[in-house]
């Protein structure tokens, strides 16, 4: 069958030949119709990604839809290994697949599901969300981000602050959602003194997805301005502007600061699962949207490296 294989460390994948899966006891075999290019995707292709196993060579992508033997489409998760989501089959556990309603189609399944999953779980897994609260989410101009401030909306949010860099896509979310936007492109003092404001009038919950720089600044804001009993839930999420952070010890020391993470590890796989079913039940009725490019797996290599902060790749099988 055709795949997009990595043969070795540090190389991309190519559209190549690969071995197709056997059957096996308590697994399916599926007929992959969309497979979606992440961030996590290509961490773990890259073999940076903390699940990344060192073992060549291997079919990348994480996670997609299909149809099983039976004719049931699913959309599957952690295909196993090494067989990834991006080739004509893959080998998943019944237990990692979850059947799609007919309200989602294949390729907005596979587009919506990670970063859906990213902030459904931040919310209601991880912060423990109530509706009614407020939530800031840093580096909401992405595709994630996006989608997270139309997810804390129809979770009941009371307001949402978005950030971004992207000023056109900055101002778009008010049609989504967001009750204010703050630019990360103005300076340090600036930048504060808008975090401050908003803590000022209270921020329950911030979902970061950028860490760096602006999450310092947020961090700093908080601890600097939150009342004792004004507890704020800080979820890390995704790091597009750098992994580290000198963080002062101070920060988490004199304010009612929880820091989280929220992401693949951080909850057992059935809640992962049980969270993504919640976003395709979702889609249809909340009116969900995320912009995708629908790409032949054929084409991997013209669009492997290309940034998707506006739409989706989605590799679809071949003609």
């Amino acid at each position: 069958m055709k795949a997009a294989v990595v043969k070795a460390a540090g190389e991309p994948p190519v559209y190549a030949d690969f071995d197709r899966p056997d059957p096996r006891p308590g697994h399916r075999v599926v007929d992959v119709t969309a497979s979606a290019l992440s961030h996590v995707t290509r961490s773990k292709a890259s073999g940076s990604h903390y699940s990344s196993k060192g073992t060549f060579p291997f079919v990348a992508g994480l996670d997609g839809a299909g149809r099983c033997e039976d004719g049931q489409r699913v959309y599957f998760f952690w295909p196993q290994a090494p067989f990834g989501a991006m080739a004509q089959q893959c080998l998943v556990s019944e237990a990692n697949c979850v059947l799609l309603p007919d309200t989602v189609d294949d390729v907005t399944a596979a587009a919506i599901a990670i970063p859906g999953m990213s902030s459904w779980a931040a919310l209601v897994e991880r912060a423990r969300f109530v509706a009614g609260e407020t939530v800031l989410i840093n580096g909401a101009t992405g595709t994630s981000g996006r989608l997270a401030v139309q997810i804390a909306k129809h979770l009941g949010a009371g307001k949402i602050i978005a950030t971004g860099r992207n000023a056109a896509v900055l101002a778009s979310l008010k049609h989504a959602g967001a009750d204010v936007a703050i630019s990360l492109e103005q300076d340090a003092d600036a930048l504060s003194h808008a975090f401050a404001s908003q803590f000022h009038e209270g921020v329950d919950v911030v979902l970061d997805y950028v860490w760096g720089a602006s999450a310092l600044s947020l961090l700093i804001a908080a601890a600097r301005t939150l009342a004792e009993d004004a507890p704020l839930r800080f979820v890390q999420i995704g790091a597009i502007s750098g992994a580290d952070l000198l963080l002062p010890a101070a920060v988490l020391r004199s304010a009612p600061i929880s820091l989280l993470g929220s992401g693949i590890g951080s909850l057992p796989l059935p809640r992962v699962l049980h969270t993504m079913q919640q976003v395709f039940d979702a889609t249809a009725r909340a009116g969900l949207q995320i912009a995708t490019e629908a790409v032949p797996l054929a084409d991997l290599g013209a669009h492997w490296g290309v940034p998707d902060s506006r739409q989706r790749t989605v590799f679809i099988p071949s003609p």
